[in-house]
């Protein structure tokens, strides 16, 4: 027998905890995500079926569909990319667990430090890679190497790149600055030079400007044709006093279009509850998967108002989307969203009590899930983010060229750093007395990636209980 609850604003259902748990899994964003993509004519070509049909051969490196011989090793695109990002960009990863991460095409962007290892460990040659950095290999003849421990070393801990910091950055074109997953470790901790390096101001003789003009559109100064690398000014970049300056114009029309592509009207979700009334397990859940049904609904309405929305294809932006919706609500909600989530939200959470067997059951990744949000709220919290800088580091995060399945990743990379110098430019400008605000603006990306993708391995019924755990903390952290 169903009894029908009524608060003020919040409606639910209660038939037994169990079947309505499982109803709301019915119910779940994954569902709506496919809805969603019905709804508004985002569908794409179904790619498993074409996979099915073609070559069987997998990636050496992480076992996805191999699309051919890579830098002297069979491999998959993404692999092929990363390697050459990571070779022609003298990247310098991390890892703060055991340097034996797990590769798996789900696995391989947890790690970088771990996956550039393993690609030299299989025999990728970087010296197949072509200097100029263009597409396409140096010698196609060139097969797999191995190389000795020591040199395995010496790349992965950039000693080898310190010896060519007198070339000239030739390979401005496939920068990986663009991914902001890229230089950190499993768990998140970028690399000093790895992030100094593609994140701070580079105003140094003028070269912040020079790298503005080539992405954000306007002419590039003759006197900037040949850029030194820049792994030496993370060492001196502390010594020069902030400069004062000017906005550049086009950063400032593409922040004002992504702002405006953005809905910041409050949520509509109904989050109020009578004093005094018990929230079920099933009923939290219900509400949690309501909003975010709501958030993703805005996404997509995000997507049609973007600048650049005819400049990929719907099969892309479908890829991009199904990849990084849960990294975009996560986004809103400790930004633009943050008073309703940690206010009415929480409000709600706290009349939810769980049982001694919830408790108990708590998984591991449930306790690391919660550890990492509730610091990540305090960081965001911390800065302060600017609705500006909320819509770039949206567009960042969503324009990943690594997703698998894009059939235009130049034109994503070439996106992706437009809008990671628009973010630079106008950080440096608004807050120039916080010379490190940009770096720690972008470091919080791969934490939300990270974030997103653990929060996969939390078992659904155990969702209610994180979110109030959160909640409460942060709340708590801010009375």
């Amino acid at each position: 027998m169903e009894i029908e609850k009524r608060t003020n604003g919040l409606e639910f259902q209660e038939r037994g905890d169990a079947k309505a748990v499982n109803d709301c899994k019915q119910e779940s964003t994954t569902a709506a995500t496919n809805r969603f993509f019905v709804e508004h004519s985002l569908e794409s070509e179904q790619l498993n079926g074409m996979d099915d049909r073609a070559d069987q051969r997998t990636c050496l490196i992480c076992g996805d569909r191999a699309t051919g011989l890579h830098y002297g090793i069979i491999s998959c695109e993404g692999c092929k990319g990363f390697f050459k990002r990571s070779i022609c960009n003298k990247r310098v990863y991390r890892c703060s667990r055991d340097k034996n991460c797990e590769m798996s095409r789900k696995q391989r962007n947890r790690c970088q430090y771990c996956r550039l290892l393993k690609c030299l460990q299989m025999g990728m040659n970087r010296k197949a890679i072509r200097e100029d950095g263009m597409p396409g290999g140096r010698n196609k003849s060139i097969g797999p190497v191995q190389i000795s421990d020591e040199e395995i070393e010496r790349i992965m801990t950039g000693q080898e790149f310190e010896e060519e910091t007198s070339m000239p950055w030739s390979n401005i074109g496939d920068s990986d600055h663009s991914s902001p997953g890229n230089g950190v470790s499993e768990a998140n901790q970028p690399s000093p030079v790895s992030t100094l390096s593609s994140s701070r101001s580079l105003e140094m003789n003028g070269y912040s400007t020079a790298l503005r003009d080539q992405y954000i559109g306007t002419q590039l100064s003759s006197h900037y044709q040949y850029l030194p690398h820049i792994f030496n000014y993370a060492a001196q970049s502390g010594l020069l006093p902030p400069k004062s300056r000017s906005l550049d114009p086009q950063s400032q029309t593409l922040i004002t279009q992504l702002v405006a592509a953005e809905d910041l009207e409050p949520l509509g979700t109904p989050m109020l509850i009578e004093e005094g009334y018990k929230v079920t397990q099933a009923e939290l859940f219900a509400l949690l998967c309501r909003l975010a049904d709501e958030l993703l609904f805005r996404q997509i309405a995000w997507i049609k108002k973007l600048p650049f929305f005819l400049e990929l294809s719907i099969k892309d932006y479908t890829c991009l989307l199904s990849s990084t919706w849960q990294e975009l609500i996560l986004l809103a909600c400790l930004t633009v969203y943050s008073t309703q989530i940690f206010g009415d939200l929480a409000n709600v959470t706290s009349k939810y009590s769980p049982s001694d067997e919830e408790l108990q059951r708590f998984s591991e990744d449930g306790m690391e899930v919660m550890e990492r949000l509730i610091y990540l709220f305090r960081k965001f919290h911390q800065l302060k983010v600017s609705n500006e800088e909320y819509a770039c580091m949206k567009a960042i995060n969503f324009l990943n060229q690594d997703i698998q399945g894009l059939t235009n990743v130049s034109q994503l990379e070439q996106l992706n750093k437009r809008y990671w110098y628009v973010c630079q430019d106008y950080t440096e400008f608004k807050y120039s007395h916080q010379p490190n605000r940009f770096p720690e603006l972008m470091m919080c990306l791969p934490e939300i990636r990270y974030i997103a993708g653990k929060m996969v391995n939390v078992p659904l019924e155990q969702l209610p209980l994180l979110f109030k755990a959160v909640l409460h903390s942060c709340k708590s952290s801010i009375n």
